[in-house]
């Protein structure tokens, strides 16, 4: 009886030591997909710097509470599967699982966890409607090169106008 209780403890360890590496976890609900439909799923996620796995909810709550993430347990019910993302872009990840569910109906996006706060899922959402980090990086830096031209712009402008009086 020792053995199933330490190799629970190490799956407990393990859930943890994800939820703790990761930058967001996404619960999602996969009644209903067949294996090959998962597999695809797991190799988009992938691409993409997360991990898609199956644990026993009872284990996952309790590395969710020792890490101390409330009301994580809400989301850990019936079949259920937890996304790992190790990149910071979360919005990619959260893409994939929203577009993934638009094609397989199966896939329900419960809510999540991003900076151990739990979050709805209509907050992942609203995050795969976000763009991708690189195509925010590229406006922030227009914005950036828009604020020296503008302002030379202007000067040149003003110079103009007092040479003109």
């Amino acid at each position: 009886m020792s053995t199933v209780r330490s190799e629970k403890e190490a799956v407990v360890a393990e859930v943890r030591s994800k939820i703790e590496a990761a930058s967001a976890v996404i619960i999602t609900e996969y009644r209903g997909l067949t294996v090959p439909a998962l597999a695809d799923l797991r190799t988009k996620l992938r691409g993409v710097g997360a991990e898609y796995r199956v644990y026993k909810n009872t284990l996952a709550r309790f590395a969710a509470r020792e890490i101390g993430i409330e009301g994580l347990d809400d989301l850990l019910v019936g079949p259920t599967a937890i996304t790992f993302v190790s990149g910071e872009d979360v919005a990619a990840v959260a893409k994939i699982l929203k577009e993934y569910s638009k094609t397989n109906p199966s896939l329900v996006i419960r809510g999540g966890a991003v900076a151990n706060k739990v979050v709805t899922a209509k907050y992942v959402e609203v995050l795969a409607d976000l763009p991708s980090r690189e195509a925010m990086l590229s406006q922030f830096a227009g914005l950036l090169l828009a604020l020296p031209r503008n302002m030379a712009y202007g000067l040149k402008a003003l110079i103009d106008q007092k040479e003109a009086a």
